[in-house]
């Protein structure tokens, strides 16, 4: 049973996807709802990315430099091993499931109230395609999703530096080096890839739980619950997928 519910879910998140790029809504309306959302989803997330990425850009340096206890181990791969893990996995990854709780609790709770309220009922008997109207202008939002990224790639490698030229790591040179040792440009690519595809996840399964929500008050509590967990579950695994078939 539980497998069929799965799959019927999965049918219906589909189908839900196909309702959303139907019927759009007029454009003068559309982009006051699509500045909103990127004032609410994007610019109001931009204080907790640089916060976090930049302290854990740092811890990443101070534990990379703590374990090279080898004096033969050159002091460059601090800023190195800083690299690549924010690049490759924390900015990209770990912000998105960090955003899944932030931004994707907000989705599903905003909507889920909606639904509660019977406005989502009043926009369909005023012949307004519901879901374009309040999912298409989130996902057109996260286009903007891969800047907040960049921004916390960006804060991660400059806490790292930080950390390990003032705590006495290493040189501001030799970090930089190891920053510069073996870069390869397809990573920020790679990086950039799953951003998209994280954002689109982020705009799109919240929505889900919170429009297809049944109940009260209370059940929007519990569908943001739901919302945070399967989100990070397609995240991950959708990583997994994505680094299997551009980095093998």
């Amino acid at each position: 049973m539980f497998v069929i519910r799965i799959l019927s879910q999965i049918g219906k998140y589909f189908i839900m996807l196909k309702e959303i790029f139907s019927r759009h809504t007029k454009w003068n309306v559309m982009k006051q709802l699509i500045l909103k959302e990127v004032n609410d989803l994007v610019i109001d997330s931009l204080g907790i990315v640089c916060f976090i990425s930049f302290f854990v850009g740092g811890v990443v340096a101070i534990q990379t430099a703590l374990n090279l206890t080898n004096p033969l181990i050159p002091k460059y791969l601090i800023g190195f091993a800083t690299r690549q893990s924010v690049i490759l996995e924390f900015a990209p990854t770990f912000v998105s499931i960090i955003m899944a709780g932030k931004m994707g609790s907000f989705i599903t709770s905003s909507i889920g109230t909606m639904r509660v309220t019977e406005q989502i009922d009043a926009l369909e008997v005023m012949g307004v395609n519901s879901l374009n109207y309040l999912v298409f202008p989130k996902i057109i939002a996260l286009l903007l999703y891969p800047f907040v990224i960049g921004i916390a790639m960006f804060l991660g490698n400059l806490g790292g530096w930080m950390a390990t030229v003032y705590g006495g790591f290493a040189s501001s040179n030799e970090f930089i080096t190891g920053l510069q040792e073996d870069f390869i440009p397809f990573h920020i690519a790679y990086a950039f890839i799953k951003t998209v595809v994280f954002a689109f996840i982020l705009a799109t399964i919240p929505s889900f739980h919170g429009f297809y929500m049944k109940g009260g008050a209370l059940e929007v509590g519990k569908a943001s619950t739901v919302s945070f967990v399967w989100t990070s579950v397609v995240i991950i695994l959708m990583n997994y997928i994505l680094t299997q078939m551009l980095l093998s």
